[in-house]
């Protein structure tokens, strides 16, 4: 398989899982938590006393998703897969959460975006926790806000994102040492 063909498959693959991150992720807080507050999210614990909705473990991989989409299908393919995952959502949740959801995702997606694009091609590793940390911050702030008219699961938001930020860290340095070695080129 030329490197050529071996990066689409890739950037393939990872556009698909970034799309379903975000349905996973609106379904998730509904469905899956320890604690689930009425009218409200369901809950899962990050930290020691400190509480997250259950979406963050979503929302943190998609994060990451959406700048393998990029590195490997170039940045149209990484703006369309933002607008993908925003309107993939709506089929999956409550209109609240579709609407706090959509204009989060498509707020951090893009400020993501613009900080991981002039950073990728010198430090890939530095771009993917640059971009991810300024794209959970945007993200946790405005879906809280909208979806619940509240901050108060701000802390939990930020620190359960970072959780799987950090995870993603040794597949991404693995994946950037593997495209040196076989001359792969970002998209």
């Amino acid at each position: 398989m030329t490197n050529d063909k071996r990066r689409k498959i890739e950037g393939w693959v990872f556009l698909i899982l970034f799309c379903l991150t975000i349905p996973v992720a609106n379904w998730m807080i509904g469905h899956v938590g320890t604690l689930c507050v009425p009218n409200g999210p369901c809950l899962i614990p990050v930290a020691p006393h400190l509480m997250a909705p259950s979406g963050v473990l979503m929302i943190g991989v998609a994060l990451v998703l959406r700048d393998l989409v990029q590195r490997r299908l170039g940045i149209g393919f990484g703006v369309g897969a933002v607008i993908a995952g925003a309107a993939i959502s709506a089929a999956v949740a409550p209109p609240s959460l579709v609407i706090a959801s959509a204009c989060a995702f498509l707020l951090s997606e893009f400020a993501d975006l613009a900080v991981y694009t002039p950073l990728a091609r010198r430090q890939l590793i530095v771009a993917v926790v640059a971009s991810s940390v300024v794209g959970l911050v945007i993200d946790s702030i405005v879906f809280l806000w909208l979806a619940f008219g509240s901050l108060e699961f701000l802390l939990g938001q930020v620190v359960g994102k970072s959780w799987m930020v950090l995870l993603s860290i040794p597949f991404v340095a693995l994946l950037r040492r593997r495209d040196e070695r076989l001359g792969l080129k970002p998209a």
